[in-house]
Formats: structure tokens, C-alpha cells, sequence
């Protein structure tokens, strides 16, 4: 086993947690099974997680755990990740996504480029200086052509405004990548 170079989501994990204090406003853009959700709600542990999922299954699966463990912080929005600002208001301080489709659901039910570089769109604008956005996306067919658009549309950003990076195994083609995204601390505008 590996212990220092870590799984795309071990290593948005770690960036996220860097960045967050108890009481910031967060959102899991992909809900799926929750892992990021748990994850947000337990550094956010005063602030609010927002998490989307297109599939009801999923947010209803989510609820139960929700409710089992007593955790009022999360905000279940069974909607599109493009319709993020339609419910949150409040500058955030990151923004996850897990691409792809519900581990163990539906593979053909798949997150599109077009819903992503929107629900990036408006991320990006919700987010507030010095924050962080991190998107896994996986190899699969769909998954290959959606991190082709997403890198085409975060090459157009401007340096002075985002650092962004990509980080890849170069030995494993099957394995996801992580893109992070970091607004920078010292803009007072929006994009």
C-alpha cells in the first residue's frame, strides 16, 4: 500500500480541510452516496453543507443517514449542480465534486459537461476570495470527454483571479484526476 501519494478524493479532502473553519457555508455539488457530504459536515460543524443530487434515490438514501446520526447542518437539494444558485445566496468557501454516476445506481444516469461547466459557472461566483473548488473526474468514456471540457473552459480564467492545477497518476490511465481551484485571497470583486 501507498502512504503518501493518496486517491484524487483523499487528496481533495486534504485541500478542503485546509481551507475550512467550523462555521463556513460549503457544497458537495455531487451528492451520490454522501462521503463528501460527511465529510464537509464534520469541519463544518457549525457553518451549512448544500448538497445536490439529480437522482431522488440518492438524497432519500442520504436523508436516513441524515437523521440516524443527528446531523442538522446538511441541506438536501434534490436538483441539478446548475441550479446551485437558486438556493444558496451566501458567498461559499468550497465547492466539491465527485463526477460521474451514484456508485452502485444507475450507470447510465452520468454527470454532463454542459450542467458541470454551468454549475462551475455559478461555483465560481459563490465562492469567496481564497477559496477552493476540487472536481474529481474519472476515466470512463463520459467522464474523458467531460474533463476535456472542463479543462478547455478553466484554461480561459484569468491567473490573476484563479490558481488552478491538475494532478494525475502518470503510470495508472484508469484512475480519476484532481482539479483544484483557488480563488484568489486578496480579490474583493466578483468574476
Amino acid at each position: 500500500m501507498f502512504d503518501i501519494i493518496i486517491k484524487a478524493t483523499g487528496m481533495a479532502k486534504n485541500l478542503i480541510e485546509k481551507k475550512l473553519n467550523s462555521e463556513d457555508i460549503v457544497v458537495d455539488a455531487t451528492l451520490g452516496n454522501g462521503n463528501d457530504t460527511l465529510f464537509l459536515s464534520g469541519i463544518v460543524k457549525y457553518g451549512k453543507v448544500y448538497s445536490f443530487d439529480i437522482q431522488k434515490v440518492a438524497v432519500d438514501n442520504f436523508n436516513i443517514i441524515l437523521k440516524k446520526n443527528n446531523i442538522s447542518n446538511v441541506i438536501l437539494i434534490n436538483d441539478g449542480h446548475e441550479n446551485m444558485d437558486k438556493y444558496i445566496t451566501d458567498g461559499v468557501k468550497a465547492v466539491m465534486f465527485n463526477l460521474g454516476y451514484l456508485p452502485k445506481g444507475n450507470k447510465n444516469i452520468v454527470t454532463k459537461p454542459e450542467t458541470t461547466i454551468a454549475a462551475l459557472e455559478k461555483g465560481l461566483k459563490l465562492l469567496l476570495p481564497g477559496g477552493l473548488i476540487t472536481i474529481v473526474a474519472y476515466p470512463h468514456e463520459e467522464g474523458k470527454k467531460e474533463r476535456e471540457y472542463i479543462l478547455k473552459y478553466l484554461k480561459e480564467l484569468s491567473p490573476k483571479k484563479y490558481s488552478i492545477m491538475e494532478v494525475s497518476f502518470i503510470n495508472r490511465e484508469e484512475a480519476p484526476c484532481l482539479i483544484a481551484i483557488e480563488k484568489n485571497s486578496s480579490l474583493h470583486e466578483d468574476i
